[in-house]
């Protein structure tokens, strides 16, 4: 089978698994290259590349994250209620095993694993695959099964094969609701076949479910109808499907029962058919409510009233019957029941319902005939519903005629349908005798569920993340300080995220975000720990019993292993780590602080640091922020100064140029120099505002010397040092490019790091800054992290040499080798070479004989002020 058609395959599969487990629950599943939305009630529809939610996937509902090994497989949204784990288990596995990397496995070798009975048949109608609980339904071994026709193995299912004739005609099809014997008795399936195709393949997928429960719940609510009350369960047509006691009495002597018939034509009325019944269920089919009185053959009438029930397409009769064995009239207080906002039922000293509301009808999901005059608490039994406290014990439903009133408790009510509601039941004295005998009990049921799921809701919101789910600072202070457990806490922050977040946008890096979640969310799951987000990019994990090198280990290996992945693009992401060790019996929270502080010192330390907690890294910390805070105020106080490294021509002897060099007059600590401060500008917006002020004082000392020494130094040159990531930034170029174009760029250094980066972004930001009038150059090349490819690929106009070259000449034959074939490969390209760090006369020598362009270096000058550059110039 191609990938497209096990695909196509898969899309089906999917369908029919919501189906089953989650009807009301919409998935987002990552395929291949596209992304589906899923419904169980219409066909899988293709939403593009990125599996991202939409917006009010986050304002309501419950999302679920479907993941294995990592990696977010999809999504799984309900607006309301909760999402069965069943589910969730279901499609995890089946997306698992249909990833990309798995195609070349046939599709339907995943039926066997599905924990549905779901069985693929050949356009023959014979079995290719079955699962699991399939053979179990029908207590049959796979030799029986697979390669065999379904005449043969539904032998005796006419109505079975007869649509699954259609199927394989290429329609989609129900199968009609069929008993089937198995160990333990009888139980009833229900099933759907569609037809699938895919390649050269086409076939017929069967799926059955256990609809047991649904027909033992009819069976109790057939036995509701045994009362005295005349009622009849109708189907939306008008035929009768139970009826009551109370209604066959009314049949005339020696008729027979006529179940099936429409009501209108049984012979208890006076006029048959009768179109009074008639209309009543016609109003009613429409959802109407329909009440008159009808004539009954044994005279007399009947006060018949016809409505919908809380059953999909069935109608109840109901006809009103005067007071007797101990119920109270429908007067007064059906009004006051019928009103109330409550769920309701009125108990007599007996204990059996006399007055049931409409809402404690629907509540309960039965019809409010069907309990009259039968005893609650048995009832209640009988129907399934359960009753536990709100922390989940269980509680015995008590015999009302025997309760001390008044009475009032929160419970939490099971009902038959399978949904828990939070209910606060009270039970209130309604009359009684003199002689001091016990009236009637009310009782009364409030629905507490949307008030305290709001509650729960504002609990979870205080404590968890909105966009990943996990918990956020507070809930995992919470969590560390109500159980610590010895182990290590880790704290990370993404390297570059700003960068990120202006390449890939809000929702890609929204989507990277949820990514990096889902993966620290296994890893912690997997050793018992905790995952959380803690701001923008920055996580935390806790991992119990594993020790600090071995956390900060299975972080990144979890955050590495595989690419993240945003559309159609693949990002690796480094972090910086800091760690610190929990101790039992000590407050978390205290941890989590020291570890935030080791990733703030990791952070400085460069990009994919990691920094393990110790008590001096606090102090370290607090100076860094301090020095942060007064580099703020650097620039609008004028502490900043430019310092001016002169190069001279080797072959002429002449001054050619200068590099601008940063200095920091700090008001407290002095002359700091770039590595003092650079670092903690490049983590804000500080670096722009820096840049700006370096290239606006570069200039204006290149006019200087241009006015002052015109004859000389007319085409004086000035470079400065930028950085490419600042000028990536949104802001970092536009805010440079007025002063750029008004004045003349001046030329501008590269690190040769920064050029490892070979996209058409870097090569486009270069080529503007050379439009501008810049002549660019490499800096530092030679030593580190340098690619000779980057002088080829980028306009460059000059190699820079890193001083740990020209420091090892001219007595190291090695590095005189190594600078003769450096300045040899530049000219053979067109570039310029420029030593710098040049320290001794011999190493000028050394350097012009071997062809060098220029150099600077205390050889020639120390760095001068712009007043002592003049007067240097003057007398060179």
């Amino acid at each position: 089978m191609t990938p497209l058609a096990a695909f196509s395959a898969v899309h089906a599969t999917l369908s029919d698994l919501l189906r089953v487990h989650a009807p009301q629950a919409t998935l987002l599943a990552s395929l291949g290259d596209e992304v589906l939305r899923v419904r169980a009630d219409a066909a899988a529809v293709s939403v593009g590349p990125d599996l991202v939610p939409p917006d009010e996937w986050f304002d309501r509902g419950e999302m679920t994250w479907l993941t294995r090994d990592g990696s977010l497989l999809g999504l799984l949204w309900a607006e309301s209620g909760v999402i069965p784990e069943a589910a969730v288990q279901v499609l995890t596995m089946l997306l698992a095993a249909a990833r990309v990397d798995g195609t070349n496995r046939e599709t339907e070798v995943l039926v066997t694993q599905l924990p549905v009975a779901t069985a693929w048949l050949t356009s023959e109608l014979a079995f290719r695959k079955v699962s699991r609980p399939f053979l179990e339904l029908f207590g049959l071994s796979e030799a029986q099964v697979v390669g065999h026709g379904v005449q043969e193995v539904f032998a005796g299912r006419p109505a079975f094969l007869e649509v699954l004739s259609q199927a394989g005609a290429g329609r989609s099809v129900r199968l009609p609701d069929e008993q089937v014997r198995r160990a333990g008795g009888l139980v009833w399936v229900r099933g759907e076949a569609r037809p699938y195709y895919g390649g050269s393949v086409a076939g017929v997928m069967l799926t059955l479910q256990d609809v047991t429960g649904e027909y033992e719940r009819a069976a109790r609510v057939s036995a509701l109808l045994d009362t005295d009350t005349p009622s009849a369960l109708l189907s939306e047509s008008g035929a009768v499907l139970q009826a009551s006691h109370g209604l066959l009495e009314l049949l005339p002597a020696a008729s027979p029962v006529v179940t099936g018939a429409p009501l209108w034509a049984w012979p208890c009325f006076a006029h048959v058919p009768s179109d009074t019944v008639r209309d009543l269920v016609r109003l009613a089919a429409t959802g109407g409510a329909a009440r008159a009185d009808v004539e009954l053959q044994g005279g007399g009438t009947l006060t018949l009233s016809v409505r919908r029930t809380t059953e999909e397409g069935l109608l109840v009769a109901e006809g009103s019957a005067g007071s007797r064995d101990g119920r109270a009239p429908l007067g007064v207080m059906t009004q006051v029941l019928a009103l109330s906002e409550d769920a309701t039922i009125l108990v007599d000293h007996l204990g059996r319902a006399q007055l049931v509301s409409e809402r404690a009808s629907a509540l309960l999901g039965v019809e409010a005939a069907r309990l009259v005059g039968l005893g609650v608490s048995r009832v209640l039994g009988e129907l399934g519903v359960r009753m536990f406290t709100p922390e989940g014990d269980p509680l015995v439903v008590p015999e009302w005629k025997d309760v001390t009133l008044p009475f009032r408790r929160e419970v939490l009510l099971a009902l038959p349908d399978g949904t828990v509601r939070q209910m606060e039941l009270r039970a209130t004295g309604v009359g009684g005798e003199a002689g001091g005998a016990r009236g009637s009990v009310l009782l009364t049921l409030r629905d507490l569920t949307a008030l305290r799921r709001a509650q729960a809701k504002i609990r979870h919101d205080a404590r968890h993340d909105a966009l990943t789910g996990l918990l956020n600072r507070t809930g995992l202070r919470e969590a560390l300080n109500a159980v610590p457990e010895a182990g290590t806490v880790v704290c990370l922050d993404i390297d570059g995220f700003g960068a990120l977040n202006a390449a890939l946008g809000r929702t890609g890096c929204d989507r990277l975000l949820i990514q990096v979640a889902a993966r620290l969310n296994d890893m912690a799951n997997e050793q018992r720990g905790l995952a959380a987000r803690l701001a923008d990019d920055s996580f935390a994990v806790t991992l119990p019993g594993v020790d600090a090198a071995g956390a900060a280990g299975r972080v990144r290996a979890t955050l590495q292993q595989v690419p993240l992945r945003v559309g159609q693009r693949d990002v690796s992401v480094s972090v910086a780590l800091g760690v610190a060790a929990l101790k039992a019996g000590v407050p978390g929270d205290a941890a989590l602080g020291d570890a935030e502080v080791a990733m703030q010192h990791a952070k400085r330390q460069g990009r994919d640091q990691v920094s393990v907690f110790n008590p001096d890294l606090r102090e370290q910390v607090a100076r860094a922020f301090e020095l942060e805070e007064a580099l703020r105020g650097a620039v609008e106080g004028e502490q900043f100064t430019l310092l001016y490294q002169p190069a001279i021509s080797l072959r002429e002897g002449r001054a050619v140029g200068a590099e601008a060099l940063l200095r920091w007059n700090h008001p407290t600590l002095g002359i700091l120099s770039p590595n003092r401060f650079l670092d903690l500008a490049s983590r804000s917006d500080l670096i722009t505002s820096i840049s700006e002020w370096v290239v606006q004082e570069a200039v204006l000392g290149r006019s200087a010397v241009r006015a002052a020494l015109p004859e000389r130094f007319a085409d004086w040159t000035v470079s400065v040092n930028l950085g490419l990531e600042e000028l990536r930034r949104s802001s970092g170029l536009r805010r440079l490019l007025p002063l750029l174009s008004a004045e003349g760029a001046p030329d501008i250094e590269v690190a040769a790091g920064s050029l490892l980066d070979h996209s058409q972004e870097t090569l486009g930001l270069l080529e503007q800054l050379r439009s501008l009038g810049a002549r660019l150059s490499v800096d530092d090349f030679g030593d580190g992290a340098s690619s000779l490819a980057s002088l080829t690929r980028f306009p460059l106009s000059a190699v820079k040499l890193h001083p740990t070259l020209t420091a090892r000449l001219p007595g190291d034959d090695k590095s005189l080798t190594l600078v003769q074939a450096t300045i040899d490969l530049a000219h053979r390209l067109g570039l310029n070479v420029v030593a710098v760090g040049v320290e001794t006369t011999d190493q000028l020598d050394v350097l012009r004989d071997l062809g060098c362009d220029a150099a600077q270096g205390y050889a020639i000058t120390p760095p001068l002020g712009s007043a002592e550059l003049l007067d240097w110039l003057r007398h060179h």
